[in-house]
């Protein structure tokens, strides 16, 4: 499925989350922004802190919205909520939809730090983590850098969606909002109430 760039209101569904160290889960945020920026949707989901279904809450929270016309998915990030590894593979496979995570600085990678943290069971996370693949560096229209793992969506029409929903900096729109929105929903003090 290719997604047209020229088309004028493409609807991208950002995913981002918000966690405390002390807490059992961490909130992921969907929002399905136009690049117009127009926001005409949004969902939250959870994950496991150091857990391993970060895909099937973002799965979850695309399948939550019963919206057949977002044209792709961006996330923020694939290991989240301490070293919940988020499969883009299995995310494009399941929704149909091309995938766009982004991460904002360099890296070595983290496999050391699998190893530190997960003494007992690092190797399936480790494994998780390889098959994820390298990054894609990218300089946006703002004179940023990001770095990209597209799933069903090759480089050029990357860099054009990424640019047409970037404002300023380099945190994509969809992203930035829900980041805002998973935040705030992880600050009440009702959060256990979402599902």
């Amino acid at each position: 499925m290719r997604v047209k760039t020229s088309k004028k209101a493409i609807r991208a569904l950002g995913i981002a989350e918000s966690f405390k160290r002390s807490f059992e889960k961490a909130i992921l945020a969907g929002v399905v922004m136009r690049s117009d920026f127009l926001i005409d949707g949004f969902s939250f989901a959870k994950t496991t802190i150091t857990g391993d279904d970060a895909t099937d809450s973002v799965i979850l929270l695309y399948k939550s919205l019963k919206r057949e016309d977002v044209n792709l998915i961006m996330v923020s990030g694939v290991v989240i909520s301490m070293y919940n590894i988020v499969d883009v593979n299995r995310i494009f496979q399941e929704t149909g939809k091309p995938v766009l995570a982004v991460t904002y600085r360099s890296s070595m990678g983290i496999e050391e730090a699998i190893k530190k943290h997960f003494p007992d069971n690092w190797e399936r996370k480790l494994e998780a983590y390889r098959r994820l693949g390298p990054r894609k560096e990218i300089r946006l229209k703002t004179g940023f850098k990001i770095f990209v793992r597209n799933v069903g969506i090759d480089d050029f029409d990357s860099k054009i969606i990424l640019n047409k929903f970037t404002v300023f900096g380099k945190i994509p729109e969809p992203i930035r909002v829900a980041r805002l929105l998973a935040r705030s929903i992880m600050n009440r003090e009702d959060f256990e109430l979402i599902k």
